[in-house]
Order: C-alpha cells, then structure tokens, then sequence
C-alpha cells in the first residue's frame, strides 16, 4: 500500500527516534511505500533524512504550505527549489490556498501557489494541493497555470461533496483525490456521498499522519500504519474488497506520481 500523504518526520509529533518507529510499523502493516511533504523550508533536512533512512520507502514532496508563509517566501522557495534535484523527489508539495485559518494573507497565498505551480511545470512534477475554505480560488489559480506540464494533481485531504468534485474536475478534468481519515467519521456524510462521485480510478490513499486519525484511533496520534483502515472503508463505500481498493490506488500511484521513482 502506498500512503500518499504523510507527516513522518521528527516534529514535535514524531520526536527523536519516533519518525523512523512510526515508518517502521507502517512498513510492518503492508504500507511499503510513503511520500513525506514538506511545509517550510525546516521541515526539509527532517524528511531528507527519513528518506536516506529508508530509500526504498519513503518519497518527498518538497514545497511551502500555505499557513506557513514567512515573509522571506520568496528566498524560502528558492532554497527549497535547490532541493527540488534531490532523488527522493516525486512531487511539489504541499501547496495551495487556505482561508479558514487566515484569510488576511490571501493575496500572498494565491501569490506563492502560482509561483509554486510554475516550479512544478518546470521540472514537469506532480503537485499535492491543500485547499481549505478556497476552492474558487484554487481553482483560478490551477486554471492561469500551464497544466498541460503538470503530470498530476492531487487534491490532497478533500473532504467535501459531490459538486466540488463536479467544481474541480472542470478545470482538473484527471484530478486525483486523497482520501483519508475522515471518511471513517460519522460526521463525514458530503465526503461519504463524494467518493462515489470520485470513482476508484481517481482515489489514491492518504493518513496526513500525525493529524485526523481513522475510527477508532480517531483523536490520538496519527500513523501511515493506520492506511488499511481508510482502504477498508472506501472499499466499503464503494462495494468493493479492500484488496481491490488497495490493488487499483498501488497502480494509480505508481503510474501517475511515483512513474519516474520506479
């Protein structure tokens, strides 16, 4: 199984030797293989490290998310850019817009996603979006950009409805979607009645470990070994078997944001 977005990296989360026990678990639970975005640019030296740590498993997205704006962006995103050459490197990540914590910072946001979005068709790289209380937004940014040199987008932790995949699919018409602890909730019924609207072929996986972990782990700690439970409940959803959820999200992934790792 393939977690494709997860936070496994020394942090306050993950401290000292926690990362690298957590990735193990993960590997011992059948998630053989995890991309690790980044945030800012201190987050970078972490996930590089986890990624010589385990080469085999662990990938990176390198990018600044957008509540982690510092005022230097400009500077932050080319330190990180001259990371962008790192093997472990599959995608741009993760980037976008979020409204709901800050919206006073919009322009700079929409300002640094642009930018971000033009390193990802240069080097011809996937990009994990995070949107949040944003979508028009996003989508307006995403639809000024060059997409045609952007393999793949991933919108990364998506939890609303049916019409906002309809919304994104007219500008992303192959977006990818990750699905990840909340559609175990209770409270989860736009994303429950959204995954069907997805399709299998258009879902990949996702923890966003340490944050929003699956029932019944749900207000503890977050770990990419808890991917088998979210399979298990979009397989659910969608009237499948978990070995199909895991079979048919392995071959997205590995064709359509790991195809040049491999």
């Amino acid at each position: 199984m393939i977690d494709t977005h997860t936070h496994l990296y020394p942090s306050d989360s993950f401290p000292g030797d926690e990362a690298a026990l957590a990735i193990r678990r993960a590997i011992e639970a059948g998630v053989d293989r995890m991309i690790l975005p980044n945030v800012d640019v201190a987050s970078l030296a972490p996930i590089e490290a986890m990624q010589q740590l385990f080469p085999e498993n662990v990938f990176i997205a390198p990018g600044i998310h957008p509540t982690e704006l510092s005022d230097c962006w400009v500077d932050d995103l080319r330190e990180i850019e001259a990371h962008i050459s790192h093997p472990g490197v599959v995608a741009i990540g993760e980037v976008g817009i979020d409204l709901y914590w800050d919206a006073s910072r919009r322009e700079a946001q929409i300002e640094a996603f642009a930018a971000q979005l033009e390193l990802a068709t240069a080097k011809s790289l996937p990009v994990l979006i995070h949107q949040r209380a944003a979508l028009q937004d996003t989508l307006a940014t995403l639809a000024a950009a060059d997409l045609k040199r952007i393999p793949t987008i991933v919108f990364h932790c998506f939890t609303e409805g049916p019409d906002s995949v309809k919304a994104i699919r007219e500008t992303v018409p192959e977006a990818l979607f990750g699905i990840g602890g909340v559609c175990t909730f209770k409270n989860a019924g736009q994303l429950t009645a959204a995954i069907p609207e997805i399709g299998i072929d258009h879902i990949v996986l996702e923890t966003d470990a340490p944050y929003l972990a699956p029932v019944p782990h749900r207000g503890t700690r977050n770990e990419s070994a808890y991917l088998p439970l979210i399979a298990a409940k979009v397989a659910d959803i969608l009237g499948f078997t978990t070995s199909e959820v895991n079979s048919v999200t392995t071959r997205t992934v590995e064709s359509r944001l790991l195809r040049h790792s491999l």
